[in-house]
């Protein structure tokens, strides 16, 4: 009878970012398993410390930040964008503008600060605010874009975080109506050819909040998302030209860039560093 890893031996390989199927590996006898788990274990290790000696001696910045930059330097210097900064902090009137109220699934995974106040869930609310307000100054087009930490309760898969990066980029007025989703796929391919991603897919979907989106997917996994107006949500936000929009979940396109099976490594940690696990 053939025995595998133990459940802890499973669980510490994950961490030092085994592949799949060397977890899930079987053996004829414990004394075979546990020689192997000792040998894996020990190579890797050598490979976590030998990619924090590569970082402090080469990079010096994490992939999340490297490919952070490589997006805001090709806003800002090819294609016009301005970065805004916007509060952490939203209030339960802007999500509810956005439609999530009491019956939207989005709701039940928002971290309430109070009754009126959330930790923000997306970046969109705070951009519709800011469009209209640079609208009456700058008139059309309007190109802007903010990169920071959002939140929600997701499922601890290997997949989600509770705290993540989104870079959100939209062009107000800068389009003519009936040519949004050819604007979208022109900057989704100077987006990853920015940072210089291979192996996606641009996939046309429908999403419960935005409508007809352009998503980029890697493997099974969507990395970012377009959406485009007039949308019925503008409206609300006193928005009436046409707009494109794309956002990047930062973690998820590290973890698909650097070949990682957990979106853990490479977010915001006390466990890990630019991949490489710190309990060694």
């Amino acid at each position: 009878m053939s025995v595998s890893f133990s459940i802890a031996q499973k669980q510490r390989l994950v961490e030092l970012n085994a592949e799949a199927s060397v977890v899930e590996r079987e053996f004829e006898d414990v004394k075979t398993r546990e020689k192997s788990f000792k040998e894996l274990e020990q190579k890797l290790i050598t490979e976590n410390k030998e990619a924090l000696f590569a970082l402090r001696d080469g990079a010096r910045r994490p992939i999340l930040c490297e490919i952070e930059s490589k997006l805001v330097k090709w806003l800002t210097e090819e294609e016009g964008f301005t970065q805004v900064v916007t509060p952490v902090m939203l209030p339960a009137k802007m999500l509810e503008k956005m439609t999530i109220g009491e019956d939207h699934p989005l709701k039940k995974q928002v971290f309430w600060v109070d009754k009126n106040k959330c930790l923000r869930p997306m970046l969109a609310p705070n951009l519709y605010d800011m469009m209209r307000s640079l609208q009456k100054v700058w008139g059309n087009p309007v190109r802007i874009f903010e990169v920071g930490p959002c939140f929600r309760k997701e499922s601890q898969g290997a997949e989600h975080l509770n705290e993540f990066t989104m870079l959100n980029f939209v062009e107000l007025g800068g389009v003519n109506d009936g040519e949004q989703m050819d604007r979208l796929r022109q900057l989704a391919v100077k987006a990853m050819e920015a940072i210089g991603f291979d192996g996606y897919e641009l996939v046309a979907e429908e999403s419960v909040v935005y409508g007809e989106t352009l998503d980029i997917v890697a493997g099974d996994l969507e990395i970012a998302s377009g959406a485009y107006g007039p949308h019925f949500l503008d409206d609300k936000w006193g928005i009436f030209d046409t707009w494109v929009g794309i956002g990047f979940g930062l973690e998820r396109i590290a973890m698909m860039k650097e070949n990682y099976h957990n979106i853990k490594r490479v977010g915001r940690s006390l466990a890990y560093l630019n991949g490489a696990r710190l309990n060694i």
